[in-house]
């Protein structure tokens, strides 16, 4: 008898944890919401809503933000999360520069740095920075006299995501990295998580850009290489050894360019920064005229975007070329994952309005019409932080989603 009262006590708690989830992660995606509309949303009974709502609101996590009427009735008092409840730290540590961010629980950024950084300062010069960055962003949010949620970082390679191990980072040469015991150290006083650029900017997007409300979804993100993502229900596929979603290491071309995982014809060597200005060279050097010939090879992606918006002709076709290869590369993606929705980020983004035309030529032409009509492909919302907005939406899902709320409720 004593074990039967035992096991339905740890039941209760259980469901009353999932719901507690499910009353935030509404209040996440379709706040400011009432009572009613929020037991209408989850399909709990008013009764619950209210007692799970007064629960939140003791805590600090939610709160009353004013009213609404229908015309008939009472007015209806709307909720939202509070700001106030928390902050988050989020960080990317990208091949060229360290970004830095925090926000509140609304999230609203209310801190940022980023600075410019070169693989040639060193492995141990890079993360000695950021931790001083991370202590920096730390120190603004407790000014608030809030508590920390947690501390993400997003990095460019592959990822173990059970030990937080950067296992191998080609464009900026790191191996077998511990970095997830390395900004543990700093005892921050709050979970760290460590994880693919790429995955993170795909589960950003996601929970805050153009794939809000998408459940199947592709994230690419080219800069000095060519990152991805895979989004399903919510959740990034990581693969059994945590480091799926690779797809910048493809093969395309066996004999084509070196890339710098050892492989050759990868479809980075083909859709990437390097890509594209090794393309506006051999246009150039063709006679193809450019107002960017003066520059000798010391291109921007935004100098080739400006130029292609003026009408020159080797910066655009420098970006069809690339559009092509990178179309070639999705239409085949599509059809192996059928996604809902396609995401450029990174420079892709920036690039999108000469390269959407140009892929989403390619996939018509490439593939199968089922996978081609199920999809659309469009550009990411936050650009080059969308990496940084994904360590937010991790931290999110620690808090809102994965199930332990009340021990978060207990602080």
């Amino acid at each position: 008898m004593q074990k039967r009262e035992s096991y339905q006590t740890g039941d209760q708690a259980l469901v009353r944890q999932i719901n507690l989830s499910l009353v935030m992660n509404i209040l996440r995606t379709q706040a400011p919401i009432s009572r009613a509309a929020l037991a209408q949303a989850t399909g709990l009974n008013k009764a619950t809503v209210s007692d799970l709502v007064f629960d939140l609101m003791e805590r600090g996590f939610i709160r009353e933000v004013g009213m609404k009427s229908s015309g008939t009735g009472r007015p209806a008092t709307l909720l939202t999360l509070h700001p106030a409840a928390g902050f988050i730290v989020s960080c990317e540590i990208a091949v060229d520069f360290i970004e830095v961010l925090v926000t509140d629980f609304a999230p609203e950024v209310f801190w940022q740095v980023k600075e410019r950084t070169s693989p040639e300062m060193g492995q141990q010069a890079i993360l000695e920075r950021t931790l001083a960055l991370l202590f920096q962003a730390v120190e603004k949010g407790r000014a608030t006299e809030a508590p920390l949620f947690g501390v993400a970082i997003g990095v460019p390679g592959m990822v173990d995501s059970t030990s937080g191990t950067l296992l191998f980072a080609p464009n900026l040469g790191w191996n077998n990295v511990e970095l997830l015991a390395f900004f543990e150290k700093a005892n921050f006083g709050a979970p760290v998580f460590v994880d693919n650029e790429a995955n993170l900017a795909a589960l950003g997007e996601h929970y805050f850009g153009a794939a809000r409300g998408y459940d199947n979804v592709l994230y690419l993100s080219g800069n000095i290489g060519l990152g991805g993502g895979v989004v399903r229900d919510g959740h990034l596929c990581r693969g059994v050894s945590g480091v799926a979603s690779e797809f910048g290491h493809m093969t395309m071309n066996p004999d084509g360019e070196l890339c710098n995982c050892g492989n050759r014809g990868c479809w980075e060597t083909q859709v990437s920064q390097k890509a594209l200005y090794r393309y506006l060279d051999e246009f150039i050097n063709a006679g193809k005229k450019s107002i960017l010939e003066h520059l000798s090879g010391n291109y921007s992606v935004e100098s080739i975007v400006d130029a292609a918006r003026m009408g020159d002709e080797a910066a655009v076709l420098a970006l069809e070329k690339t559009g092509r290869h990178l179309g070639i590369g999705i239409a085949s993606l599509l059809n192996a994952l059928n996604p809902e929705l396609v995401v450029l980020g990174g420079m892709l983004s920036l690039a999108a309005d000469f390269l959407l035309p140009v892929v989403e030529n390619e996939i018509q032409n490439r593939a199968l019409r089922w996978n081609r009509e199920s999809a659309q492909v469009v550009r990411a919302a936050h650009g080059s932080d969308a990496c940084v907005k994904g360590g937010i939406a991790v931290v999110y899902q620690s808090v809102l989603l994965q199930a332990n709320p009340l021990a978060i409720l207990g602080r």
